[in-house]
């Protein structure tokens, strides 16, 4: 017994599963072949753009959230468009901003910058021209995750029928069914697999959830316009209660 405890503690100490996992998945990745080496190159370069992408598109997408629930606060505690318009550029990327400030040039060619609008058939096109490219700026580059992610599981299949193919032609230089002339390709063809779904994943996930903020943007906007256009539309009703109110109050002083 003592001579087994001695031998045991002379032994190496050894290594951990994951230290051996890591090990072997190297070992696979140095004996793999131009083509699957190729296929994962060009599928690390995808992962790295579409995260680019979902990681840009966070940023831009809390940032005209919070812009926007901002700006239409202000809005809507502002008294005279003039007012609005002073604080509308500090909310560049705001959907809704970006709304107002043509809304409200178009509405100054018309009037000058005061007194109704002449015409609300301008305004309510310059609002849904100005809604769709705030939306579509939204929308730019979310064409190439969903690229990505379609098209990445195809390509890790493209390695693995590769990977396949290289493990029936070790199987038939050997000309004996072993494990060891398959193993290679089908290390091979696992790994890109497991590639390509990794690429892929993350690009599906995003996109469905981009897409689903910018519908949520897109009925902001959509509300925004209307209530812009009605408080435009309600500008005679204003300036003609005025005139109204001060013949009154004449009428009362010469009685």
């Amino acid at each position: 017994m003592l001579l087994a405890l001695q031998a045991d503690g002379g032994a190496a100490p050894a290594a951990s599963p994951v230290a051996q996992g890591t090990g072997a998945l190297m070992e696979m990745m140095g004996n793999m072949g131009g083509i699957a080496l190729g296929v994962l190159v060009l599928l690390l370069i995808a992962s790295l753009y579409s995260w680019t992408i979902i990681l840009g598109k966070m940023g831009t997408f809390s940032k005209a959230t919070r812009e926007s629930r901002n700006f239409i606060n202000a809005f809507r505690r502002a008294t005279r468009l003039q007012e609005v318009a002073a604080f509308a550029d500090n909310y560049k990327s705001s959907p809704l901003a970006q709304v107002y400030v043509d809304v409200y040039e178009t509405y100054k060619r018309q009037t000058g910058g005061s007194g109704p609008p002449r015409n609300l058939t301008p305004l309510e096109r310059s609002a849904q021209t100005a809604a769709s490219e705030a939306i579509t700026a939204l929308e730019r580059r979310l064409t190439w995750l969903a690229t990505i992610a379609a098209t990445s599981p195809f390509i890790g299949l493209f390695g693995t029928v590769m990977g396949v193919v290289d493990a029936f032609h070790g199987l038939g230089t050997a000309g004996a069914a072993t494990l060891r002339a398959v193993a290679p390709g089908i290390s091979e063809a696992l790994i890109t697999t497991a590639a390509g779904l990794f690429v892929a994943v993350p690009a599906v996930v995003a996109y469905n959830q981009f897409a689903a903020r910018i519908r949520v943007f897109a009925s902001a906007t959509d509300d925004f316009c209307r209530e812009l256009l009605n408080s435009l539309e309600e500008i005679p009703v204003r300036s003609s209660a005025a005139p109204r109110e001060e013949q009154e109050v004449a009428r009362g002083f010469h009685d």
